[in-house]
């Protein structure tokens, strides 16, 4: 859920019938500001706070690729 406005451009964000901000995800469950090739968001210095507590790598986020994508 995006709490604040910092910028994350209007394309990439999916608003619920209740107003609710949330980044987009695409058909493949990603969310539409990741760089499919790369692994790398496009939008880096304007990501929303859950982003920037999420850190890449760590367990959690390792643990969540896999769970998106088994043969990664």
């Amino acid at each position: 859920m995006l709490f604040s406005d910092i910028g994350v451009p209007k394309k990439h964000i999916h608003v619920d019938k209740n107003g609710s901000e949330t980044m987009l995800r695409l058909d493949d469950g990603w969310c539409s500001a990741l760089d499919r090739d790369t692994f790398m968001c496009t939008i880096y210095e304007n990501r929303p706070w859950i982003c920037r507590e999420f850190e890449m790598g760590s367990y959690e986020c390792i643990d969540e690729r896999l769970e998106k994508n088994p043969n990664s």
